[in-house]
């Protein structure tokens, strides 16, 4: 069959630049020391960032919230799927954000990647300027392209050509988005200097807190708290899945931009609303993260940061200049990438080669994730095999 032969004949050529993706199955809990297809690993890729994604209070909480409120919601949030679960996590959430949001209100998402094809699909349409940051996530980039908005794209962190461009926009509605945290560089984006943009010419600021929510600020409200930034022009969006240790999403923004998501973001309306149990699993998630555990999970994460980049020691590969928990070594080559991957496999250590079209040509590396979760142990037999790995 032609068709069958043609994607062969794409594998291939992937398998002939390196790129194939291959999945591994973790048999054990989502945590440091892992069992991964039956050999016992110590993990250093996970996005769980505070270590909640086996802690026995959200187990409880969700084994709780199945009891309260079954397996599944049967039906969209419009419908009949919108659960008591559902509206105390939207209710918390938009008091746990509103010392940085006027009028705050919350609206939970099955998913990151679905919350940012509804903000950007809603806010802006054909008529508007859409300013995009060129190493944004590819659920901001699908949601650039699902908005049909008139898309420029400016380069990384770079305001001043940000700011040429919103002079020149003659559009009635501007939306600037970014991530917070890179997701694969590990750097923030310069955030307050980006609003000081948007209010000066009118825009909103969509800002992807995904690696920040939980991780970031005092009380773990993530870029915004860290930045110290209030403003009606933010349109916030926090993962639930990574530092709160549960699933889903939510965005959190004035009253009003919440309401206009809620009747006409179709992310939002033609899905099945998660499984409330979730919902009633992450109100434990967020308890633990705004009081004293969630405090000293974050300074234990700092601390085993500093750790690790005091401790690699590198004549040929680069620890890129990250201050978070995303520790990118870059490496070059693909074929070497998985190389040292693979050798590191070898010795029980799970760090995953991440590969163009995730990252530009040439810029292939083994991310590192720290977790609060981790020992400073764990982290000096990181440390130390990547030293001899690359003196091989």
């Amino acid at each position: 069959m032609e068709l069958l032969t043609a994607l062969e004949r794409e594998l291939k050529q992937l398998d002939e630049r390196s790129l194939r993706r291959r999945r591994r199955i973790a048999d054990t809990p989502c945590a440091p020391h892992v069992t991964v297809d039956g050999r016992a690993m110590l993990a250093f890729c996970s996005n769980d960032y505070l270590g909640l994604a086996a802690h026995p209070r959200l187990v409880a909480a969700l084994q709780e919230g199945a009891a309260l409120y079954g397996a599944g919601s049967g039906a969209s949030h419009l419908i009949s799927g919108h659960s008591r679960a559902h509206a105390q996590l939207e209710e918390r959430l938009a008091e746990f954000m509103s010392p940085h949001l006027e009028s705050a209100r919350a609206l939970y998402f099955c998913t990151g990647f679905m919350a940012n094809l509804a903000i950007l699909s809603t806010l802006a349409g054909r008529d508007a300027d859409l300013f995009s940051e060129a190493l944004n996530h590819a659920s901001l980039i699908d949601g650039a392209r699902l908005s049909r908005a008139n898309l420029h794209v400016y380069p990384h962190g770079d305001t001043e050509a940000l700011e040429r461009l919103l002079q020149a926009s003659t559009a009635a509605t501007k939306v600037v988005v970014t991530d917070s945290v890179f997701s694969m560089d590990g750097d923030l984006a310069p955030l307050p200097r980006l609003l000081q943009l948007c209010e000066q010419y009118g825009a909103w600021l969509v800002i992807d807190d995904a690696h920040g929510f939980g991780v970031l600020g005092e009380h773990g409200r993530g870029a915004l708290e860290h930045f110290a930034m209030r403003s009606p022009h933010l349109v916030y969006m926090g993962t639930l899945g990574k530092a709160a240790g549960v699933g889903g999403a939510f965005v959190a923004a004035h009253d009003t931009v919440i309401e206009w998501l809620v009747q006409r973001a179709r992310p939002y309306i033609y899905t099945t609303a998660a499984a409330p149990a979730l919902a009633h699993a992450l109100l434990a998630a967020l308890d633990i993260i705004d009081g004293e555990e969630g405090a000293q999970r974050r300074a234990h994460l700092q601390a085993l940061i500093a750790q690790l980049k005091d401790s690699l020691q590198f004549s040929r590969w680069q620890l890129f200049p990250s201050q978070t928990a995303i520790q990118p070594v870059i490496i070059g080559a693909n074929d070497e990438a998985l190389r040292a991957a693979a050798r590191l496999h070898e010795q029980g250590l799970w760090v995953p080669a991440i590969r163009p079209p995730t990252v530009p040509a040439n810029t292939a590396r083994l991310r590192i994730t720290l977790s609060a979760a981790h020992s400073a142990q764990d982290v000096k037999l990181l440390a130390d095999a990547f030293n001899a790995l690359e003196q091989e």
